[in-house]
């Protein structure tokens, strides 16, 4: 339970080599990042603070542990962490209100709205935390598939608040296929960590979730990364970069808000400029833009209120994959194409996902 000694190790090494040296008994790892989150909440009492909008599985983890939810804004310059003020502000009143904040989930490379949030507003949320006593869980699935390395600096709370801080690492998707669950989480030797870790066993324990051998295995080889996993990691955050940039230049040209993808394969679209048009087509909220999206697209098309927003916000999570179509086939050819875009079924798709945008915008 928790995972084998070779998978722990391959985490130490991995966290090791991105600056965060970890002991092997600090490590947990599970089938899928959703069974370490809900032993994490249901380890102590206490609410959870999220962001809005926040990853669509966080909330009802909260619930399913019987915790409360709060949700905090979002600067206006990334998401997936909240505003330092807003954060303060929540949290006082909710100690006036008789509660216990206990949790603050935050992604720094957000998988919701695709962004990296900067290292300055990060040190304001990181100092907000430690002056709460709030332990932070940092969801870094997303740390190694940002599109310009070069350009994104990418700070984790675990090197600005280390004895307060779960990072939540999952493998299923960035490093493992889709439907391989894997995910490890580096708890802190400090602070509340070992109490943490010692009751989320019981909780993994109690759920028997446990690692297949040979996922765990694969989980282990990925983590080492070696160059096969270097070189497709590499050329994924190229795609998604490529992909995420030409979505957005066709929602902009829609009239559309969108921040700079900067990681991973989302982008969060607000349509709050188009809200005339739309009710004149009688979409007034996120649920009726999702069936609308969803339908004209061919594909899911996620309404903000899954992610914390109000309904009324009009917003969407768009995906990028979908744009490479169907089958392994033609996402390899790609993954592999120079320039993917001048690719036929990618050069289609995004026509199409254009021409529905502009058509929304026509009142």
């Amino acid at each position: 339970m928790g995972g084998g000694a070779g998978l722990r190790a391959a985490a130490c090494a991995y966290w090791a080599r991105r600056g965060l040296p970890t002991d092997p008994a600090s490590v947990l790892a599970a089938p899928g990042a959703q069974p370490l989150l809900l032993a994490l909440f249901a380890s102590t009492g206490g609410e959870v603070l999220l962001t809005r909008p926040c990853a669509a599985w966080y909330d009802p983890l909260a619930r399913l542990a019987g915790r409360l939810a709060h949700h905090v804004a979002v600067p206006a310059e990334c998401g997936g962490v909240p505003d330092p003020f807003a954060l303060l502000e929540t949290v006082r009143r909710i100690r006036a209100e008789g509660g216990r904040p206990r949790f603050l989930v935050l992604s720094v490379a957000d998988e919701t709205t695709g962004t990296v949030a900067p290292p300055e507003i990060l040190h304001e949320v990181c100092e907000a935390a430690a002056a709460e006593e709030l332990t932070v869980v940092s969801d870094e699935t997303w740390r190694d598939r940002v599109h310009d390395p070069h350009a994104t600096v990418f700070v984790g709370p675990a090197e600005m608040y280390p004895d307060r801080v779960v990072v939540l690492t999952d493998l299923a998707g960035p490093l493992l296929p889709d439907a391989w669950p894997a995910a490890v989480a580096r708890f802190p030797t400090g602070g509340p960590g070992p109490l943490l870790l010692s009751r989320a066993v019981s909780v993994l324990t109690a759920l028997r979730a446990e690692l297949s051998p040979p996922v765990a295995a694969a989980a282990a080889w990925a983590l080492a990364e070696p160059g096969p996993v270097r070189a497709r990691g590499a050329a994924m955050a190229r795609l998604y970069g490529i992909l995420g940039a030409a979505a957005r230049e066709r929602l902009s040209a829609a009239g559309v808000l969108c921040r700079p993808p900067e990681t991973g394969p989302h982008l969060y679209a607000d349509l709050g400029e188009l809200r005339d048009a739309l009710a004149a087509r009688g979409i007034t909220d996120s649920v009726e833009l999702e069936a609308h999206l969803s339908a004209v697209l061919g594909r899911p098309v996620p309404g903000g209120h899954r992610f914390g927003d109000a309904p009324d916000a009009l917003r969407v999570r768009i995906s990028t994959p979908p744009l490479l179509g169907a089958g392994d086939d033609r996402r390899r050819r790609a993954l592999e194409a120079a320039d993917p875009l001048a690719v036929p079924d990618v050069a289609e798709a995004l026509s199409t996902f254009g021409s529905a945008f502009s058509e929304l915008a026509r009142a």
